[in-house]
């Protein structure tokens, strides 16, 4: 199992340009099942996660051609359905979660879909309900085999075609909307998703989406209407840079006292997250469609008007997004202040704050879903440790400590932080960082 030796306390200097947005990528390369026409997709983050799910699509039958570094083709002209019922097929596609994504396009074109249950991090309770139950509204039937783990969707009738509901979301699932948005696309009839999630990443699928012939409005808002319609055909698209190696990189410049720029960063699709940073005292500057972060020796988080203690939570768009907590909490370490940190989607994903206590760095767990940090001005430096990655985002927090800390850290499990980032090592290396990929 591969790991990173850290060296930390070097300063970094240059520029960085972020990857393609992971979450972007299994959406919009899952919508390419929609049609039998080739669809292009630029600027595809080639990390473990969408390798993975480009390489579930080619045994699926789907004919995939790298035109260039990020630049894919896929043509899903025949796709082989025996295949999803495969034990090769459940045991590819139950290592990652985002597979769930297939069985919307699938569902809508052939009318049925087969899907094991999937991985991914595990951070707590992660349930599927809100996308088989938005398949049930469209009228499919449902079926889960509690023995092989296995979910079975068919669409009705002789025909296998859905047809279009009005629904309410129990949940702004982003999985879940982009799911039930491939599905309705080609129903019959009217579709209206109310609760609907609208991240910057759904509004680029739903884009792609109506280039590809679609008819889908609202969106950008939590309320979208589809008009189905009978085929969809081939397009070209380009996605987002993404916005939680921004975060990353925002609050790793901060804690190494490092004046970087990232570049083409789409600055009016990151939402809260520049105003965050900068609620902890972070200073920075928009420079076009880019961020320069100078040097700054101390950051001082702020306080409520009523002078009580600063929280940060996510929520879903247009609050912050919840991938970004394990990078704040860290910077929130080596701030003058305190602030509270209230994860509320997922429960275990504060689990790995021990290790940044073993670091020395000063944390409250309240619960599964709180922390409070007590940061440390800069006065005391995190000293390095030997440390195992438990999740892609936690992972690259654990990261971000220690390029800051005292001495050397050795990082454990880093294929966790591979299937989220792109060459990360070698990106930061060339801002003069030191990590040494030991494999």
């Amino acid at each position: 199992m591969a790991t990173f030796e850290v060296t930390g306390g070097c300063r970094l200097s240059g520029e960085i340009t972020p990857q393609g947005a992971k979450n972007e990528a299994l959406e919009v390369i899952c919508a390419v099942l929609l049609t039998p026409e080739k669809v292009t997709i630029h600027n595809i983050p080639e990390i473990l996660d969408v390798m993975q799910l480009i390489g579930l699509l080619e045994a699926m039958g789907v004919v995939v051609e790298r035109l260039g570094t990020g630049s894919y083709s896929f043509q899903a002209k025949d796709v082989d359905l025996c295949y999803l019922q495969t034990d090769e097929f459940r045991k590819a596609a139950s290592r990652l979660r985002g597979s769930v994504m297939i069985t919307g396009p699938l569902l809508a074109r052939y009318g049925r879909a087969y899907m094991p249950k999937p991985g991914g991090d595990k951070i707590g309770r992660r349930r599927l309900d809100t996308h088989f139950i938005g398949f049930q509204n469209l009228g499919a039937e449902f079926d889960f085999d509690t023995d092989r783990k296995f979910y079975t969707v068919t669409a009705p009738g002789p025909d296998r075609r859905l047809h279009g509901a009005y629904m309410l979301l129990d949940e702004a699932s982003v999985t879940g909307t982009a799911n039930i948005v491939m599905a309705a696309v080609l129903a019959e009839g009217e579709t209206t998703i109310y609760n609907a999630a609208c991240e910057p990443y759904l509004q680029q699928l739903c884009r792609m989406l109506v280039r590809m012939g679609a008819n889908i409005s609202g969106i950008a808002s939590n309320r979208l209407t589809i008009q189905g319609v009978d085929s969809l055909g081939g397009t070209e698209h380009t996605m987002l840079p993404d916005m939680i190696e921004v975060g990353s990189f925002i609050g790793m410049a901060a804690m190494t006292h490092s004046e970087i720029t990232i570049r083409n960063v789409s600055y009016g699709d990151l939402g809260i997250i520049p105003q965050q940073f900068a609620r902890m005292g972070i200073r920075f500057e928009q420079r076009g469609d880019d961020i320069y972060i100078p040097q700054q020796d101390h950051y001082e988080i702020e306080s409520f008007i009523d002078g009580s203690i600063m929280t940060i939570a996510d929520a879903p768009w247009p609050g912050l997004t919840p991938d970004l907590l394990s990078v704040f909490l860290v910077v929130a370490t080596q701030a003058k202040g305190s602030v509270l940190i209230h994860q509320k989607m997922f429960e275990s994903r504060l689990f790995f704050v021990d290790k940044l206590i073993d670091m020395g760095a000063q944390i409250i767990l309240c619960d599964p879903h709180r922390a409070t940090v007590i940061g440390h001005d800069h006065a005391i430096r995190l000293r390095g440790t030997t440390m195992t990655s438990p999740d892609i985002r936690a992972g690259v927090a654990l990261l971000i400590a220690a390029m800051s800390a005292h001495g050397k850290s050795v990082i454990q499990n880093i294929d966790q932080i591979d299937r989220g980032y792109q060459n990360i090592d070698g990106r930061l290396n060339a801002l003069g960082a030191q990590i040494r990929r030991i494999d």
